[in-house]
């Protein structure tokens, strides 16, 4: 395997990570004098699965044109994570508790994330994300949310210095409960852009 490879995969992987870990937050409508952190928390509190449709956009530097792909995604709390990429190619991540299965090319490899502090940091934080619990979250992020109820921005800032390695914001985009776009910018310049639909099947939001 050529380093070039290694790179690239380490890169997609971390970024794979990223958003599947924020692929299923949901929101629910509140008054707009309402709207705030705590609201969303609640909100995500409330919500015990999600189930949706993907299209996303990856600029990788060491290649030269971004790489697109699209399947579906998969959350039920309070750890079980599930991304299935089903264009350009097959292939599938998830993660229960602390254990990463993915698989490729019809081979499928588990890793421990005891073994990738750095990863374990990331998604530790972002799990926080999905419960709810926003004490959990700021122990790793800075957040602040702008706009109204039909045209929100939740931002993440890391405030670690082992996050700021791994990435350097995200930006997660919605209108009322709906989430509709996930932008990733990660620390080694790469990014990723998710534009989010809703399943059919999904759970109606808690009101």
């Amino acid at each position: 395997m050529t380093t070039t490879m290694l790179v690239t995969g380490k890169r997609s992987l971390t970024m794979g990570l990223s958003c599947l870990l924020f692929c299923m937050l949901p929101f629910v409508s509140q008054a707009e004098s309402d709207w705030d952190i705590d609201q969303l928390m609640q909100a995500l509190a409330n919500t015990p699965s999600g189930h949706a449709s993907f299209i996303e956009k990856k600029n990788i530097a060491v290649l030269e044109k971004p790489v697109e792909s699209s399947g579906e995604l998969f959350y039920t709390a309070p750890d079980r994570l599930e991304k299935r990429t089903l264009k350009p190619k097959p292939e599938s991540m998830l993660l229960e508790k602390d254990k990463l299965t993915v698989e490729q090319r019809g081979r499928k490899h588990v890793l421990s994330l005891q073994s990738y502090p750095e990863i374990a940091a990331f998604i530790n934080s972002i799990r926080g994300t999905l419960a709810g619990d926003r004490k959990a979250l700021e122990k790793s992020y800075k957040l602040s949310l702008s706009g109204g109820q039909e045209d929100w921005k939740l931002n993440l800032l890391p405030i670690q210095d082992k996050m700021k390695k791994v990435v350097s914001s995200i930006t997660i985009s919605g209108a009322s409960h709906l989430v509709q776009t996930i932008d990733i910018k990660q620390a080694d310049g790469d990014s990723s852009v998710m534009t989010i639909t809703p399943m059919p099947d999904t759970p109606a939001q808690p009101q």
